[in-house]
């Protein structure tokens, strides 16, 4: 008898993802919805790939200009629910119109990283500043994009081609409901 494997699944890590947004429109200027949202696919992804493990643990959702994670798109515009996972009133961000920009300031708090997840999130930061709108749909619309088919990304359609490809999901799919993000 074949053994069916579930698709790997994670907690969702709403301190991480506050801290990221937070420490996004802590930078100096406004960010635009779209590069944060896709700089915390590309920090996830990228991470998954090099340490087989997700920052967020977000449910991604493939949308028409790309992978939308959608606890981290909810709390950008500061659903209840989120704000008292984390436990504040507000968030220190506001979102007008597409454009989140600094309420209050305050340093973010980044003490929830590792030192490879905060470098992760710096760069899918970098990376989607970089890009303009149509760049960074089109750079998120690959194959994991595209096997979603307008429904949840699964992680592991995340893991690039390599060697390593099977172990890696293999590996996510054992792991991944235990893992403390």
């Amino acid at each position: 008898m074949s053994e069916i494997m579930k698709d790997a699944v994670y907690r969702f890590s709403s301190e991480k993802a506050f801290a990221a947004i937070h420490w996004m429109v802590s930078q100096g200027q406004p960010v635009d919805l779209h590069a944060a949202l896709k700089a915390c696919y590309f920090a996830d992804k990228s991470h998954i790939n090099q340490h087989y493990q997700p920052i967020f643990g977000a449910r991604y959702m493939a949308m028409k200009y790309g992978p939308v994670p959608v606890e981290i798109y909810e709390m950008m515009k500061g659903e209840g629910l989120w704000l008292w996972e984390v436990g504040v009133d507000e968030t220190p961000w506001r979102l007008d119109g597409y454009r989140l920009s600094v309420r209050k300031n305050m340093s973010p708090d980044m003490a929830c990283f590792s030192s490879s997840e905060r470098e992760h999130l710096e760069a899918g930061f970098g990376k989607s500043q970089e890009m303009t709108f149509s760049a960074r749909t089109a750079a998120t619309h690959q194959r994991d994009w595209q096997a979603a088919n307008g429904g949840r990304i699964r992680y592991e359609d995340m893991i690039e081609d390599s060697q390593k490809r099977d172990a890696i999901v293999d590996y996510i799919r054992q792991n991944a409901s235990h893992a403390y993000l």
